[in-house]
């Protein structure tokens, strides 16, 4: 049975290595957007991650597959664009040439670059390997300097082995609990940046996001909650993610009069995995809306191997094997195992009101 550990190394690299990326960018170009049109910013952090994550996938595993976000058609048509991209992308590489050399080195050209990007296409799946990739996950937090992630899972025949998850602001301390603030103006600055990471059947683990080789690691475990009407909720700061009222409904029915925290990305699946907080809801807002795989794999991994359970508002495991879409799920309920069936009932009774 593979241990991953060829495939956990360059992922958590590749994250880390484009981290650096979209850090560089966050301060040059985000720190003080607040309007929702310009996506300028996230849109050039999006390109570079995707190029410098993808090409060290396809130095390392030629034959994988990637589902990727974006695609390079808009960069062929805007060379401004394109030439802004390239610059950041030959700029960024970690500061350990032994690090640098395992993702395969820079990446070679332009036009390598663009290839890179456009390699994102794979349909997903149920058979092979596939990888899902975020390269920002989190827009409007990374516009607004809130939470975002750097996201990128393994999937085998459709279940995910590895989950990579870098978090550049959320605090390298696991043990601070999640501030009501945490979703908006934050930094990365001394003390923050997280790199998660979870192989299937071996645990969750976090350390400091650096800039260099892989730093210590420690193991991360959902805390027991002894007290629910005592638990912390996460949830999307964007309503149309994620119903906020339902959610309060579900809150009040569990007891927790203490507000939810809201925040963008990944980082509610991290937050939690590590006892920060207790609860992640995405409750559905559409009857038709399909959540993209990316925006879960990894998170999914890492909560499960911390000691959660992830499931839909139904009860039913995430299936990351139909496509690029969970097709078969309707939003997610996260939390400790002991408590998860607790919750999920709490959910169930709430939405079925809504029939």
């Amino acid at each position: 049975m593979s241990t991953y550990s060829k495939e956990l190394e360059v992922a958590e690299l590749a994250v880390q290595r484009a981290s650096i990326l979209t850090k560089k960018v966050f301060h040059e170009k985000a720190k003080g957007t607040v309007s929702k049109d310009d996506k300028s910013p996230v849109t050039i952090g999006d390109f570079g991650a995707q190029a410098l994550i993808i090409q060290a996938i396809k130095k390392n595993f030629p034959n994988d597959e990637v589902v990727g976000e974006e695609e390079a058609s808009t960069l062929r048509d805007d060379h401004k664009l394109r030439d802004e991209i390239w610059a950041l992308v030959q700029a960024t590489k970690l500061d350990d040439a032994n690090a640098e050399k395992t993702l395969g080195g820079p990446v070679d050209s332009v036009e390598a670059m663009l290839g890179a990007i456009d390699a994102g296409n794979s349909a997903g799946g149920s058979k092979g390997r596939i990888w899902a990739l975020d390269p920002i996950d989190g827009t409007k937090g990374f516009l607004r300097g809130g939470q975002y992630a750097v996201c990128l899972a393994l999937m085998v025949d459709g279940d995910v082995k590895v989950g990579v998850l870098g978090c550049p602001n959320l605090p390298v301390d696991d043990s601070t609990p999640l501030a009501a603030d945490a979703g908006v103006n934050q930094t990365d600055a001394e003390g923050k940046g997280v790199l998660f990471s979870a192989v299937s059947g071996q645990g969750a683990v976090s350390r400091p996001l650096g800039t260099g080789a892989l730093g210590k690691s420690q193991s991360i475990h959902m805390k027991p909650i002894n007290d629910i009407t005592q638990a912390t909720f996460c949830e999307s700061v964007e309503a149309g993610h994620s119903s906020h009222g339902d959610q309060h409904d579900i809150a009040t029915k569990l007891g927790i009069s203490k507000p939810s925290v809201r925040m963008d990305s990944q980082s509610k699946y991290a937050s939690i995995a590590r006892g920060a907080g207790d609860i992640y809801l995405r409750l559905p807002t559409s009857k038709t809306y399909q959540e993209k795989i990316w925006d879960h794999a990894a998170g999914d991994l890492i909560v499960r191997e911390a000691g959660g359970q992830v499931t839909d508002t139904l009860g039913r495991r995430l299936d990351f094997s139909k496509g690029r879409t969970l097709a078969e799920n309707k939003g997610v309920v996260a939390a400790p195992a002991a408590v998860h069936d607790h919750v999920l009932e709490a959910v169930k009774d709430v939405l079925s009101k809504k029939q």
